[in-house]
């Protein structure tokens, strides 16, 4: 990684960091439609062939990007990190949550993807030399506690520990590792052409997985399943990343992942209105928590940068 990274540069304006959060938002936005969509092509489609053919379309459509531009192949160096990227983010989290979603409703599987914000922000300061505050740390703890409590409260409670909720577990920490590792390489390569590399990494496992599931279990979808199965490969295997991975290379990293903390809440809301899972006032009360402490994460984050960058600019004329 370059000396030069914005990940040790404190005097980006606060205008690009603004946004960093805004482009993170909409990949967010993008991303929470993926558990209530999965649920909707179980119906028809093997959660593998879910998982992994998603990834195939996915990688079709990067391809026909990268050769269109005509981008320059990664280093040798940068293969390999994409490789991390694949893992966590082309085959990891899209597997492990269409297994998952065989076996529990979308609402419960906010509870786990609540998490995700706080285990990315971990691989983020264990990655990067980015040091949040210690504010925003309790903040961001808050946050991720907020989603947990207010998602098992939608869901009757998270009870024993389950099958379904260990895949869960499983997808937040490969997708916090994927995002912490392709947020840095977005800041070299691109945000789409990050995501793009990763999907060509992948493909080729892909592929093999995709027509095995499609030889052991034929799919069977309606119309509307094969819909739910276009948007996963199309938008959340693919378009949102192109927010995403730009929104974390503007960063602060562990800031943008903050924004996270409202997925929950709009993948139950989703759910409510695609999936007709019912919701109360606990998951209305709970929903305002995560939001508000989502924002007290990042404007802590903003104001600790601006002193930051303060103190660097008064040391520099004394």
């Amino acid at each position: 990684m370059k000396e030069q990274s914005s990940v040790i540069d404190s005097t980006r304006p606060v205008l690009s960091t603004r946004a960093g959060l805004w482009w993170g938002l909409l990949g967010v936005a993008a991303f929470s439609f993926t558990l209530p969509f999965t649920r909707i092509a179980i119906g028809g489609l093997s959660p593998l062939f879910i998982g992994s053919g998603r990834a195939v379309v996915a990688a079709l459509l990067a391809g026909i990007a990268l050769a269109a531009t005509r981008q320059s192949p990664p280093t040798k160096a940068q293969w390999g990190r994409l490789a991390v990227v694949a893992g966590g983010v082309v085959i990891g989290f899209p597997l492990l949550t269409s297994f998952a979603m065989t076996a529990t409703p979308a609402s419960h599987g906010a509870v786990v993807i609540g998490l995700l914000p706080a285990a990315t922000a971990v691989a983020v300061v264990l990655r990067t030399r980015e040091r949040p505050a210690r504010s925003f740390w309790v903040f961001a703890i808050l946050g991720a506690v907020a989603a947990v409590v207010f998602a098992a409260l939608q869901n009757g409670g998270l009870g024993s520990l389950t099958g379904a909720d260990l895949l869960l577990f499983g997808a937040v920490a490969a997708a916090a590792i994927g995002y912490a590792e392709g947020g840095l390489l977005a800041r070299e390569l691109g945000s789409w052409q990050t995501v793009s590399w990763a999907l060509i990494v992948a493909a080729p496992l892909m592929t093999v997985l995709t027509v095995a599931s499609a030889v052991q279990q034929p799919p069977t979808a309606t119309p509307v399943q094969w819909l739910a199965f276009a948007y996963l490969a199309a938008v959340s295997m693919f378009l949102g990343f192109f927010a995403w991975y730009r929104g974390l290379a503007i960063g602060p990293m562990a800031q943008v992942s903050q924004i996270q903390l409202v997925q929950p809440v709009m993948s139950i809301a989703w759910a409510a209105l695609l999936l007709h899972e019912p919701i109360g006032w606990a998951t209305a009360v709970g929903g305002l928590a995560v939001i508000a402490c989502a924002a007290l994460a990042v404007r802590t984050r903003l104001i600790d940068r601006r002193r930051t960058n303060r103190s660097s600019t008064e040391e520099k004329e004394s």
